[in-house]
């Protein structure tokens, strides 16, 4: 079996170049899109095995994305990279389906980390704060009203 293919969304380039440069060696990157709109539809054409996700990025935000990947069917696993250490966030990324929740500031350490437990169907959190552990049972997934994304 080759290696992983993945899409990346975020609408910092000089992010997507990092997130390359860690990547490269284990998986394929098969895309690199910078708003929520261009992640649909190359998740569709290319039909990666992972996505990489940005919460907060043009048009669609990222949660839009997931839960929309999610509802069409899409089996890519989408494991999301983003400044957002907030415990309402990463629970509306995973009621929107994803499989990990990687904080930017922990890149260089969880990324990895992150998209081979997709690849295994386990859950990973980036820790951080208070109350918050690496596994999804100890998330609510139920999503807040409140929040908009």
């Amino acid at each position: 079996m080759g290696c992983p293919r993945v899409l990346l969304a975020d609408d910092s380039q000089k992010i997507r170049e990092r997130v390359k440069e860690l990547l490269q060696e284990d998986f394929d990157i098969v895309g690199s899109v910078q708003n929520g709109q261009q992640a649909i539809q190359a998740a569709s054409v290319l039909n990666p095995d992972l996505l990489v996700l940005d919460i907060s990025i043009p048009g669609l935000s990222g949660i839009q994305v997931a839960s929309r990947l999610c509802e069409s069917g899409c089996r890519t696993k989408v494991v999301f990279l983003t400044i957002h250490e907030d415990r309402d966030y990463v629970e509306a990324a995973f009621s929107a389906g994803a499989s990990g929740y990687v904080c930017k500031s922990r890149v260089a350490t969880d990324l990895i980390p992150a998209l081979q437990s997709a690849l295994r169907g386990k859950s990973f959190i980036s820790p951080f704060g208070q109350g918050i552990d690496k596994t999804r049972s100890e998330v609510s997934t139920t999503p807040r009203a409140t929040m908009n994304y």
